[in-house]
């Protein structure tokens, strides 16, 4: 079985038949010893009715007893070996299962770590979630046709030899059975993956919907919407709950002639052995025998028709996996250079140096700290996926084109701080600390510069209290203040963070605005907000019109002489521009100044004011279509 840290191999890509094949071919004496234990067990079953038939006739019949004790114990060796091989194939079918679940399961994994930022924009989560929770398991009970499958085609060909020797016409009969299955099951088995195929899609969509209401159900009710996304949340239910009935009904029929067919094939088997019986051309041992072998086969041709219902659901699920495992990733991210070279063609700047994204004109000088702001949250943040370099991108870090510079030197040095990004489960200390081991110290700066001690102090084990997945465990602000903390503390050269306040209140926001400018002195720092309070802060101030800049100055500058800078800020053309009123005014945006509760809202409604996480651009907590994982 394949071990935890061993490179799963390369997947075939080709299709779901393909890659349930790859699966076999990665374990091919694992799978061939399946095949064997499984045939073995099979067959000597069907031995069971011959040794049987032997102790009848030559012990039994006779009243020899000599011979009947011992077929009678050659029947009890046979019982017993075949007792122990059935243990052993049992063993390696999981161990077969096993491989097969946990090789996907790397690959998939290995691949949306590959993909990174892209992976967001190119499937749903609900795609990957359905991949992992449902998918690998089916893929996995789909490869009992290298056990199971093979054995009970080869005792059927087996039972068929040995009826041969005691009627050709129930030999013809039984060899013909299996055909007569096929066309009954055979269109069950198309119609089964096109309505798995839609069943499994209708559930990627509700999956998706039940991640929106889990995300966004404060935001929707206190727009009044909770109503609205119920009845749509309704309507996909229904659809999917019709959609399982067809998945159910198909199943049921294939499971109900998985059944009945053995039956009614045994009952015909056996009224011709009875007849051939009365009509002295077969024995009694024989009549016996022949009963048996047929009991025998209802087993395998219920596993053939379930090796058909298994591969049938199989082939949709790894047909999933597979087109998630052709998405590539964007150029810059895969290669990590523009040039094609693969591994960069200069090196990063030695010294702090300028970053230039020429599509915006965006210009961050080094040691200084440099406001985003722009009423489209999509375009703001595409100008720091160039800068960042999450994509193609045409800007110059101090004169050299970014995406010629080796990617693991640009990740070193410049790190975008999102403010939706993945937060792990663990302790407070290590979800700060990262993959990083950092010193109490060290910790305890990051923290304190975050506006993050409340939260180290709220908890009741402090740094060491334990946070779940996402941070659930905490509000929207200290999940905010908490990633802050993380990039504060990887201390990077050049900080790009994506409203890195937006749901916070303005006592605390006013807190973390002069932190983070005392922490990052010295240090490159760019921030995208609409905050005056942090705005107030920077050092320079670009406003971005239609995803160009359309005046650069500090604040206070542009609140004079840009009317759209000061409508989009300030909320009010005819507001104030000193200091006082700028902060009035923060204020006076938060609906509960004082708690992070009332500022949640901010960061979730994306109602296009420009501090919320969607400005305009997206639904519930996401950011839109440019929302992306670091």
């Amino acid at each position: 079985m394949i071990d935890a840290y061993e490179d799963p191999g390369t997947p075939d890509r080709r299709g779901g038949w393909a890659y349930l094949a790859w699966l076999v071919r990665c374990q091919p004496w694992r799978a061939l010893a399946g095949a064997v234990l499984a045939s073995v067990w099979m067959v000597l079953m069907a031995v069971a009715p011959y040794l049987l038939s032997k102790a009848v006739d030559d012990g039994l019949e006779p009243g020899d007893t000599a011979a009947l004790a011992g077929w009678t114990a050659v029947l009890f060796a046979v019982g017993a070996f075949n007792a122990w091989v059935s243990i052993m194939r049992h063993r390696t079918m999981t161990r077969v299962r096993m491989d097969a679940y946990l090789r996907t399961t790397k690959v998939v994994v290995g691949h949306t770590v590959r993909l990174g930022a892209a992976l967001p924009r190119q499937v749903g989560a609900a795609e990957v979630v359905t991949i992992g929770v449902s998918d690998v398991h089916t893929i996995a009970g789909a490869l009992t046709v290298v056990g199971p499958g093979v054995g009970s085609v080869v005792v059927y060909v087996f039972v068929a030899g040995l009826l041969l020797s005691v009627s050709p016409l129930l030999a013809a009969v039984v060899l013909l059975g299996m055909p007569m299955v096929a066309v009954l099951v055979g269109p069950l088995m198309s119609r089964l993956q096109g309505t798995e195929t839609e069943y499994r899609e209708r559930q990627g969509v509700l999956t998706a919907r039940i991640g929106d209401l889990a995300g966004g159900l404060r935001v929707l009710n206190g727009l009044g919407g909770k109503e609205l996304f119920a009845a749509s949340f309704d309507r996909d239910s229904q659809r999917l709950r019709a959609q399982g009935y067809r998945v159910g009904a198909v199943t049921s029929w294939m499971q109900a002639l998985g059944v009945g067919l053995p039956t009614l094939f045994l009952a015909v088997v056996t009224w011709l052995a009875a007849r051939l019986a009365a009509q002295g051309d077969m024995t009694v041992g024989e009549l016996v025998s022949v009963y048996g072998y047929v009991a025998v086969l209802i087993g395998p041709v219920a596993f053939l028709v379930d090796m058909g219902y298994q591969l049938s659901r199989g082939v949709v699920a790894a047909r999933r996996v597979v087109r998630l495992l052709r998405l590539e990733p964007a150029p810059a991210t895969d290669t990590g250079t523009g040039t094609g070279t693969g591994t960069g063609v200069a090196d990063a700047p030695v010294e702090p140096s300028v970053l230039h994204d020429p599509v915006s004109d965006v210009r961050v000088a080094p040691g200084r700290l440099t406001a985003l702001v722009g009423a489209r949250h999509a375009e703001v943040t595409a100008v720091v996926d160039r800068l960042g370099r999450y994509g193609p991108t045409d800007a110059t870090w101090g004169g050299t084109r970014l995406d010629a510079v080796p990617l693991g030197q640009v990740r070193d040095q410049i790190l975008v701080a999102d403010n939706e990004a993945d937060l792990f489960a663990g302790s407070l200390r290590e979800v700060v600390g990262g993959r990083r081991a950092p010193t109490a110290e060290d910790v305890g700066r990051a923290v304190g510069a975050a506006s993050a001690d409340d939260i180290v102090q709220g908890l009741p084990e402090g740094l060491e209290s334990l946070v779940t997945a996402q941070g659930r465990s905490l509000s929207g602000g200290q999940r905010q203040r908490v990633r802050l903390a993380r990039a504060l503390l990887a201390d990077p050269g050049v900080l790009l963070a994506v409203e890195p306040t937006s749901a916070l209140d303005a006592h605390t926001e006013a807190a973390v605005a002069q932190r983070l400018r005392a922490a990052r002195t010295g240090r490159t720092t760019v921030v995208t907000t609409t905050s005056p309070l942090l705005l107030a802060q920077a050092d320079t101030v670009h406003y971005l019109v239609d995803g160009k800049v359309a005046a650069t100055g500090r604040h206070h500058d542009l609140l004079e002489r840009e009317p759209g800078y000061r409508a989009l800020v300030a909320r009010d053309t005819d507001a104030d521009t000193d200091t006082d009123a700028d902060a009035d005014d923060a204020t006076s945006r938060d609906p509960d100044p004082g708690t992070e509760e009332g500022a949640d809202k901010g960061t979730d409604t994306g109602t296009g004011t420009g501090t919320g996480a969607g400005a305009g651009t997206g639904t519930g907590a996401g950011a839109g279509a440019e929302e992306v994982v670091r």
